[in-house]
């Protein structure tokens, strides 16, 4: 459900500030990662649309923020959330009409599901992270995300709002996704399919011997 309102306080040295919703429920804390639009600074006085959430506290917050009459800040947190959600699905479809065609081995695209599947334990890790335990190690994360597990991991990403705010690990995941994408687009070349070809038949002759 979107919310609208007015910004009421805003410091702009510290980048945050509040809402308060049109509705005249209790005014809301917003920081200034929460904009979509991040070339317009907000200022007391601005009317905006907004998400509310929660954090492991239940302290409400506002997400997605909004300015209204921004046609493209307000389009732009929907289409954003849509585009991310059908591109793993879309992939993993390549993928597997790929391994259908025979232009990559089935095995990969079993790889690509396995590990996509595995990465749904970010939702484990952000429990792990609110209830203070032992945490899955962002090495261990990244890795899986390489081998191809990325589309499971943008999902959960996404769904269970777990890594999003943390850009050190986002650029490290999209590095991941991109050096991946690369092998897969390498492995559908003449080369790549000839390196895969020679690497299954020696791993073969050595599992006889």
């Amino acid at each position: 459900m979107r919310y609208q309102g007015r910004i009421t306080t805003w410091n702009d040295d510290r980048g945050f500030g509040f809402i308060s919703p049109h509705d005249g429920t209790p005014q809301v804390f917003v920081h200034i990662k929460s904009f979509s639009n991040r070339t317009r600074r907000p200022m007391s006085g601005d009317t905006v649309n907004f998400d509310l959430e929660a954090n492991g506290k239940g302290q409400t917050r506002a997400e997605n923020v909004a300015f209204v009459g921004d046609r493209s800040s307000e389009l732009s947190p929907l289409t954003r959330k849509t585009i991310l959600l059908a591109l793993p699905a879309l992939f993993l479809m390549f993928v597997a009409g790929s391994a259908l065609l025979h232009r990559i081995p089935l095995w990969v695209f079993w790889l690509y599901f396995g590990t996509s599947v595995a990465s749904f334990f970010y939702r484990a890790d952000k429990s792990a992270a609110l209830e203070d335990q032992w945490r899955t190690p962002e090495n261990v994360l990244h890795f899986v995300d390489f081998v191809g597990g990325w589309p499971g991991a943008l999902v959960a990403q996404r769904l269970f709002r777990h890594k999003t705010r943390k850009q050190s690990f986002q650029v490290v995941f999209w590095i991941t996704v991109v050096l991946n994408c690369g092998v897969l687009a390498w492995l559908h070349s003449p080369y790549g399919a000839q390196a895969l070809r020679a690497v299954v038949l020696f791993l073969s002759a050595g599992h006889r011997n």
